[in-house]
């Protein structure tokens, strides 16, 4: 089968997640714990994890990136083909998005991809966090473009997200911790189907952050 497929019952709701094992072994050469990583969770997810504890989607501080405004991107694009495609097929929006994505996108590697971060893997993590529990989360979209492994997700009416940012900052670094892909092969982003708001997230962000500082 192309797509393997799951649903993970976590805190929250099911989340479905899904690979295109096909575009995966073509697209990750050179990211071989990527691949081995993405179909481990189907056997190895540790689901008690997302049951409880902090989840990066419920974060509510701001970092500061510099990041990247696109009108009418590629991905944007994809999103408006998926909303309308799917409008019969699925209720939800991010479930339309997704599996167009994951069958139609020839970058799309993953949807829903569960992740998360012990306490001693970052600085400042019980400042954060106030907890010494795992920090988790789901990632929307998984792609690879130009040898860099993009993280993605789909926020509607995306001009009006304060914290999205930093969610998906805390996805990218979740899963460089999980895989040991330093960060900087990494990129991030979030989309609607007008704009895309992309930035290049660091290992340094939190010290160097001024909000940060403040924040704790």
């Amino acid at each position: 089968m192309v797509i393997k497929q799951t649903s993970l019952n976590h805190k929250g709701g099911f989340y479905f997640y899904r690979i295109h094992s096909e575009k995966l072994n073509h697209l990750c050469n050179g990211f071989g714990k990527l691949n081995d990583f993405l179909f481990n969770m189907f056997e190895n997810c540790p689901d008690e994890y997302f049951n409880s504890g902090p989840r990066s989607s419920m974060l509510r501080f701001k970092l500061d990136f510099d990041t990247k405004v696109v009108q009418g991107h590629e991905i944007c694009d994809l999103a408006s083909h998926g909303l309308l495609q799917n409008k019969d097929r699925y209720n939800s929006n991010h479930i339309k998005v997704q599996s167009f994505l994951i069958e139609n996108d020839s970058k799309t590697i993953a949807v829903e991809v569960p992740i998360w971060m012990y306490n001693n893997e970052v600085d400042y993590y019980t400042d954060l966090f106030k907890t010494i529990q795992p920090l988790t989360g789901h990632i929307d979209i998984l792609r690879m473009e130009n040898d860099k492994i993009w993280i993605w997700d789909y926020k509607p009416n995306s001009h009006n997200e304060e914290f999205a940012s930093t969610q998906i900052y805390f996805y990218a670094l979740m899963l460089s911790k999980r895989t040991g892909i330093d960060i900087e092969k990494f990129r991030c982003g979030y989309f609607d189907e007008n704009y895309a708001y992309m930035f290049k997230p660091s290992n340094n962000i939190l010290l160097k952050n001024k909000r940060i500082k403040e924040f704790l």
